[in-house]
């Protein structure tokens, strides 16, 4: 084991003895007893004008009984153990997995680690097919609807900043973030406080975990859509789904439904089917773009430059008229992309690469909305996105996405031209008065939100930020209703998981909870024969 220690603040450009010293004194020792010592976590306290790194250490001593004396007053470290599996006896034909995004990965994983050998199925392409499906998006404004930045293997993750902080405070958030390291993302996601993988080691670290689940007896197919569920007396009993045009079946008692928030079709056949969905609320705006570079400043005061604090991130939160208003998805030193999905609508996200070394920062500034906006019935929430995600499109006529200043979004005018804020929006944008493209009431919100947001980090309100629209899918506006054991609310065997059941919040919360699926399908069900 290892004594836990925190509160070490160390300067930014720290070496490993000054950590090492500082460490020593924490416990008042010698540092030449320290036999080894790790980082367990990292992070950055800029709220005064010296900025300092927080560290919590595990600290192992060469004298083992001083060790256990230090391990009694301080803490001892406590590692990850998976919980204990008595295996069901139901018998089913192999698990299907639906979707291979974070929940989808991380459910089919572990199922394969355990003998299950899980078939998953993926709408949209492999890692390097859909690379080019997003390029070409990017490029020439043609969207493939199953394969974009929401769809595909690694899901809406693997086009995004590569976030790994999340609220949850379960244990299996450990066995994720080894998981990634062990597939090729950096080592310091084990530590740092605010850890992000950029979206090429996402990429990366999701080829490596899709080619171990085929390595435990694991089956990936894609360009295969889910159309129908089976159902006989209550319980599921097999799937059909499409692959490359052609219908396919298959016969399981196991279903985890990972499908991400952007699955509308799928949606629609699960209401069909019988499968219990309601609305839950979400939130829509805008992105805003400011210079990397004032982001900075603001964030860290004189230190901006330093090279050991890399691109700033900020996070604030604020009410206005009763709704939460919110910045989301913050993307340092990244770029705004396109996660349109449909034919005629256009929505906007975030995504940077590890580095986080493009001109512009950007964030999703948003208004939360709930089921009394939306227009009646499940699907109503989807109704609502749509309605705005066309109102976007049609300002551009097509994949070019809507822009405006700050300033005259204010002023409801189009912007004339820009100040040294540049879209970073590919593959193209449009001046536009983005309050057409909003019901009145999130415009106003934004308006009134961002000049609050500019009392919080200087410069965030100033008239020249360039703002994108729109930002409509920022969770799922569907929740699927499951009871305790993780099953859908009226048909066994059908296991609703992660962010598109509206259980999950961004890749670490639906990476946990597609392994929490997982583990109650093992619960249920034996090793296929």
């Amino acid at each position: 084991m290892a004594i836990v220690i925190g509160g070490i603040n160390v300067p930014p450009g720290c070496t490993d003895d000054d950590i090492k010293n500082a460490a020593a004194k924490k416990l008042n020792i010698n540092e030449s007893l320290i036999e080894k010592l790790r980082v367990k976590k990292q992070s950055l306290d800029c709220r005064k004008a010296d900025i300092k790194f927080v560290y919590t250490l595990s600290v192992n001593l060469k004298d083992k009984n001083k060790q256990r004396e230090f391990e009694k007053r301080f803490g001892e470290e406590q590692e990850y153990t998976a919980p204990e599996i008595v295996y069901g006896q139901k018998k089913t034909e192999r698990p299907l997995i639906v979707g291979a995004g974070p929940c989808g990965l991380f459910a089919a994983l572990t199922l394969a680690q355990n003998g299950y050998r899980p078939l998953l199925i993926e709408r949209g392409c492999e890692i390097s097919g859909r690379e080019k499906d997003v390029a070409r998006l990017m490029q020439e404004g043609i969207l493939d609807e199953d394969s974009n930045v929401c769809f595909g293997a690694g899901g809406a993750g693997a086009f995004s900043d590569g976030k790994l902080t999340t609220r949850i405070k379960d244990k299996r958030a450990e066995l994720v973030l080894k998981t990634l390291a062990d597939c090729g993302a950096p080592k310091e996601i084990l530590y740092l406080a605010k850890p992000h993988m950029g979206t090429q080691n996402i990429r990366k670290a999701v080829s490596a975990i899709i080619k171990e689940i085929e390595s435990l007896g694991g089956e990936v197919r894609y360009k295969s859509r889910l159309s129908e569920l089976s159902v006989k007396n209550g319980s599921i009993s097999g799937a059909q789904y499409v692959q490359n045009a052609l219908p396919q079946s298959v016969e399981t008692g196991a279903v985890i439904l990972a499908i991400g928030h952007s699955a509308r079709d799928t949606y629609e056949m699960l209401e069909e089917s019988g499968v219990v969905l309601v609305p839950k609320p979400f939130a829509i705006g805008l992105r805003i773009e400011h210079k990397r570079e004032l982001i900075d400043e603001a964030q860290y005061g004189d230190a901006f430059s330093h090279p050991a604090l890399g691109a700033a991130e900020y996070r604030v939160s604020t009410n206005i008229n009763g709704r939460g208003f919110y910045t989301f998805c913050m993307c340092p030193g990244g770029e705004v992309v396109c996660s349109a999905t449909e034919k005629g609508g256009l929505a906007v996200n975030g995504m940077s690469y590890y580095a986080r070394d493009n001109e512009n920062s950007n964030s999703a500034v948003v208004v939360s909305v709930g089921a009394d906006d939306f227009p009646p019935g499940a699907l109503g929430g989807i109704e609502f996105q749509r309605e705005f995600e066309r109102a976007a499109f049609s300002l551009t006529g097509g994949y070019a996405a809507p822009v405006s200043t700050y300033g005259d979004f204010l002023a409801e005018k189009v912007t004339k031209k820009f100040g040294d804020i540049r879209p970073s929006y590919k593959p193209d944008t449009v001046k536009a008065d983005l309050n057409k493209c909003l019901p009145e009431y999130i415009s106003s919100a934004i308006k009134s939100g961002i000049a609050d947001f500019g009392r919080k980090i200087k410069g965030f309100d100033i008239p020249q930020a360039v703002l994108t629209g729109v930002e409509t899918r920022t969770s799922s506006p569907i929740r699927i209703l499951r009871e305790k054991d993780m099953q859908s609310s009226g048909i066994k065997g059908l296991f609703p998981a992660g962010e598109g059941a509206g259980y999950a919040g961004g890749i670490m919360s639906a990476a946990v909870d597609g392994i929490k699926c997982a583990e109650a399908v093992m619960r249920i069900f034996a090793r296929p024969v």
